[in-house]
């Protein structure tokens, strides 16, 4: 027979015979059964945390100076303020420079000394200064570019730069088809022919042959008078040489020649030709010929091996130092001494 009791009646009423029925159980239990089991922990071994080891940092060490570095003198600017003044140093020494003489071919020089590690190059550079004003009655006819510690403040660099500004302000002031350019180089040089240009640590272009070519071809000098005082300078006769162009070189192609070093006051190329035959004569091309017996002499009793000085004479150079020298005022010989 279907039962007719309330949904909700029949669910509450088996609610509650649940709930009896669990209580009984329990009570059961807890008085009839078995020790409740305790598990036992066993002490768990402590694995000690070791701190990590102090990692030894070694302090970095000192770098040594270079013992054949030259020390940037303290009394000096720079080296940013020397490289970045250039501009202005090279416009003051040519602002420096006099005016030609009229009426007559006048010579203007560039000295170029290019290692700045020895006295030797700024030496001879300072010298012909000296030989122009003293003895050829050129006095501000001069533009000394030189690399050496001791004139970082005072002289124009002597750069590939300053070399091409030095030249484009002389062109100014001279008359570039009347008056004669001496550039006088002097330095180490290379076998592979080229020039040393160094004023440690500022960056310096090196020069070769085809560089100092294509520098002299950009201003329109018709006479020149080129020397190069270099190992292997011989090298520079096949670009230098050309009408109205005299070169002089201190050394064959494949040669070194000798006088440097930081000892050296003067090379033998400079005391030879600078302070000995153009003191003997005013004549560039007779005072070579001097300086290359004088040469040969004293690399004979060194037992060296030849230098060989190289001279190439272009068409019409020679005239015209003749009629420089007519109308020159030639003084006396001037003593060689080393700049200070």
């Amino acid at each position: 027979m279907r039962s007719f009791l309330d949904p909700r009646r029949r669910a509450a009423i088996g609610i509650l015979g649940a709930f009896v029925t669990g209580v009984l159980l329990t009570l059961a239990l807890l008085r009839f059964g078995p020790e409740p089991l305790t598990a036992r922990q066993e002490p768990v071994a402590r694995t000690a945390v070791e701190a990590p080891a102090a990692v030894a940092t070694a302090a970095p060490a000192e770098v040594a100076p270079d013992p054949d570095a030259d020390p940037w003198p303290a009394d000096a600017p720079t080296p940013e303020q020397v490289f970045t003044a250039q501009p202005d140093a090279v416009r003051r020494a040519v602002s420096r420079l006099s005016p030609r003489v009229p009426g007559k071919p006048n010579v203007y020089a560039v000295a170029f000394a290019g290692d700045g590690s020895e006295d030797v190059f700024r030496n001879e550079a300072e010298y012909l200064d000296t030989l122009m004003a003293q003895r050829f009655g050129s006095a501000g006819h001069t533009l000394v570019l030189e690399n050496n510690p001791a004139t970082l403040g005072t002289r124009p660099l002597a750069s590939w730069t300053n070399l091409e500004e030095g030249l484009a302000g002389l062109a100014r002031v001279m008359d570039p088809r009347e008056d004669i350019l001496l550039l006088y180089v002097a330095t180490h040089g290379g076998d592979d022919h080229s020039l040393l240009v160094d004023m440690d640590p500022i960056p310096l272009d090196q020069l070769d042959p085809d560089g100092l070519a294509d520098i002299l071809q950009k201003h329109a000098f018709s006479w020149k008078v080129l020397v190069v005082n270099a190992c292997y300078s011989g090298g520079f006769v096949p670009k230098l040489r050309g009408p109205g162009t005299l070169v002089l070189t201190s050394a064959r192609e494949d040669r070194t020649s000798f006088g440097c070093g930081a000892d050296a006051d003067i090379t033998y190329f400079g005391r030879a030709w600078l302070a000995q035959g153009l003191n003997a004569t005013p004549d560039f091309v007779e005072a070579f010929g001097q300086a290359r017996s004088a040469i040969a002499g004293w690399e004979k009793r060194e037992s060296l091996e030849p230098s060989e000085p190289q001279i190439d004479i272009g068409a019409g150079i020679e005239d015209k130092l003749a009629g420089w020298r007519k109308g020159a005022l030639i003084g006396p010989a001037v003593p060689f001494k080393a700049a200070r």
